[in-house]
């Protein structure tokens, strides 16, 4: 069996993760400071601040990585360096969730796998920066995960909505932003399978059509039934700006395709 380990466990997307592939494989995670996992002896205690990740693999021997961290981004380079050192030297794998905003400067079109990748912001060239680091080992050895923007029941995107319509806090959407999405059960499955399947190379996990922020914002709220919500309408250009990664080149099987409407419905679903 497969042994596995979840880089940031704790958080959303890897908590969701970790949900997902725990019943079929042997499956760890690290936390840094919810005391809720504690107990659990498959999650580790990882603060990357102060703890060597080497550590964590020696105790764990993980045939698969996924991480999905956050935090201090010198932090993050200095253990996904030693991430990729293991994979390579012990023929293993890592998964990394990657980011749409590894194409953030271009702002005419919507991604694909293979366009080439170039961000005008911290966030997207850190993700540019580590998925460099992967391309240069054997494609055996890795998966790129380019994610949009997370959505979905729970989901900290519609709980911030949530917050603003309670707090009556205008909710800032950006009507010139053209984008695609997806929700965490979905995103999680699509890792499940590229796990079982065993994939390699780079795969867009984002719904197959585009929305304009604004427009997606206002049907959440819709279908959440917040009333009197007050938006703020930011624009940064005079014509519309794509931010989407589309799947292409390696598609999902049709049930692990999404679209739009499929994270507004999981989004709203308990409303």
């Amino acid at each position: 069996m497969n042994r596995i380990l979840i880089l940031g466990a704790s958080g959303f997307i890897g908590n969701t993760i970790y949900k997902e592939l725990c019943s079929y494989y042997d499956v760890y995670g690290t936390y840094r400071s919810k005391k809720s996992f504690r107990k659990n002896q498959h999650f580790i205690r990882f603060d990357m601040d102060i703890d060597g990740v080497d550590e964590v693999l020696k105790e764990v021997k993980p045939h698969i990585i996924i991480s999905a961290l956050r935090g201090d981004f010198d932090e993050q380079i200095a253990v996904h360096d030693v991430l990729i050192d293991y994979v390579k030297n012990s023929n293993r794998k890592i998964i990394f969730l990657s980011s749409a905003n590894v194409f953030d400067a271009f702002t005419n079109f919507p991604s694909y796998e293979m366009d080439k990748t170039l961000s005008e912001s911290k966030w997207g060239r850190l993700k540019i920066r580590i998925e460099n680091k992967l391309l240069r080992i054997p494609e055996k050895n890795y998966c790129i995960a380019r994610v949009p923007m997370v959505f979905g029941t729970g989901s900290p995107r519609v709980q911030e909505i949530l917050a603003h319509h309670k707090l009556e806090v205008p909710y800032e959407v950006f009507p010139d932003l053209v984008m695609n999405t997806t929700y965490a059960d979905k995103l999680a499955q699509q890792i499940h399978y590229m796990v079982n399947r065993n994939k390699k190379g780079i795969f867009h996990l984002g719904s197959t059509d585009l929305i304009h922020h604004n427009e997606f914002i206002e049907e959440i709220c819709k279908g959440l039934q917040l009333k009197n919500i007050v938006f703020k309408n930011v624009y940064t250009s005079n014509y519309d700006r794509f931010l989407a990664v589309i799947p292409k080149d390696n598609k999902l099987p049709k049930h692990l395709q999404l679209t739009t409407d499929d994270v507004l419905k999981d989004s709203i679903k308990f409303s």
